[in-house]
């Protein structure tokens, strides 16, 4: 497994902490996140606010690697997130992250999903 590979592995193992700083130190300065259903958020600053925004309403979650493809300077996570709200819903999210990297960080992470995977559980 490559430096990158396992930077990504630990970068999807540090979510299960929630803590935002943390989540942070993995991206380039000016690394972008694009939710694919949502419009690319770039830069720490503006990362910071949008992750927060969404894992606050997390009491937990951890994420599932089922296939890590590593071809170097770009890495494929093929996954399950499985997360519990704090009001108790439970959403387990079938995924695919591309993870761009540049010196160590991510440089661009785009994430594919059916947000009605996502949105359903909440609903119920």
């Amino acid at each position: 497994m490559s430096a990158n590979a396992e930077t990504v592995r630990q970068f999807i193992a540090a979510w299960s902490r929630l803590d935002v700083e943390e989540l942070l130190g993995y991206f380039a300065p000016d690394g972008t996140y694009h939710n694919m259903p949502i419009a690319p958020v770039s830069g720490h600053e503006a990362l910071r606010p949008f992750i927060t925004g969404f894992i606050s309403g997390w009491a937990e979650t951890s994420w599932e690697v089922l296939h890590l493809i590593d071809p170097g300077e770009v890495v494929v996570a093929e996954r399950v997130d499985r997360t519990v709200t704090r009001d108790g819903k439970r959403i387990d999210l079938p995924c695919c992250g591309v993870f761009e990297m540049e010196h160590g960080k991510i440089k661009v992470w785009r994430d594919y999903f059916d947000m009605g995977s996502y949105i359903k559980p909440l609903a119920g």
